[in-house]
């Protein structure tokens, strides 16, 4: 899946998901490097909801969102489809 990100540093963030609705290879093109594969390493294998729920909301500096509450927001989304 592919989620054009709103809000943020990063443009797009591209996952899998599994027949379980475990997450798997999240890549993130631009924002922070580093932490954003630090964010794809750690949530690699989790059950989406429990991302969800750790992640939404998360904001950055002044803006309403971030790149971890993005990804919960893709995860919705995917999760809805």
């Amino acid at each position: 899946m592919q989620y054009k990100t709103k809000g943020t540093c990063s443009q797009l963030i591209v996952f899998q998901l599994d027949d379980q609705k475990r997450i798997h290879d999240v890549r993130f093109a631009g924002g922070c490097n580093g932490n954003l594969k630090g964010i794809g390493s750690l949530v690699e294998g989790m059950a989406a909801e429990d991302v969800i729920e750790k992640l939404e909301g998360t904001t950055c500096g002044f803006r309403n969102t971030s790149c971890p509450d993005q990804l919960a927001q893709a995860l919705k989304q995917a999760l809805n489809q």
